[in-house]
């Protein structure tokens, strides 16, 4: 079984910020679109009651993610590798073996063969193991990337005095439309960028 992240995580990501990007302080309007919001050009986000975000910008350009899939991919090579090396090593005993069978006695064949196949099971389940532990890695820090997103929107739509933030991504059919007035991407990755350098420090 070959460990990746890189994909997984990505998708994962995708459906994590689609849920992490949450409504803020609920309204009962929830269920009237975006562009309904508005029926002049001329409104602005400030004085908007539901604003939206472009999501796939937000993955893009939030560096907070960026380094949330270097970590990912680190993770995820480093266990691919340990696993590779422990299967050449498995592969070179059964080779030795192989080469070796013709002059070991039947004793020598049917215990070294009962050792092969108890470490080829061990290997197994190691490796098992190890695809279990990047998707728990992964699990966790897109967990956390929620989290972060949810806190940080909900203080930043309190602030702005936004009753919901909503997310839209390409292809997403939830939302066809929202009037580039109420579009608060740029200020919010801004933002996030500058909370998440003071972080950093």
């Amino acid at each position: 079984m070959k460990i990746t992240t890189s994909i997984v995580a990505k998708s994962a990501l995708m459906l994590s910020i689609a849920a992490g990007i949450a409504a803020c302080n609920q309204n009962k309007s929830a269920d009237k679109p975006a562009a309904a919001t508005t029926t002049a050009a001329s409104a602005t986000p400030a004085a908007a009651d539901i604003v939206y975000i472009n999501q796939d910008s937000i993955v893009s350009q939030y560096e907070y993610i960026k380094d949330m899939d270097k970590r990912l991919d680190a993770k995820g090579k480093a266990a691919q590798s340990d696993v590779q090396s422990r299967q050449q090593a498995i592969q070179r005993e059964i080779a030795d073996y192989q080469k070796n069978a013709a002059t070991m006695s039947a004793d020598q064949r049917q215990a070294t063969e009962q050792r092969l196949q108890r470490k080829g099971q061990e290997f197994q389940q190691y490796q098992q193991n190890a695809g279990a532990q990047v998707q728990n890695d992964q699990v966790g820090e897109q967990t956390k990337l929620y989290e972060k997103l949810v806190a940080f929107t909900k203080d930043y739509a309190k602030e702005k005095g936004y009753k919901m933030v909503l997310t839209f991504k390409k292809g997403d059919p939830t939302m066809l439309y929202g009037d580039p007035s109420l579009d608060i991407t740029a200020d919010v990755i801004k933002k996030l960028n500058e909370a998440y350098a003071k972080d950093k420090k």
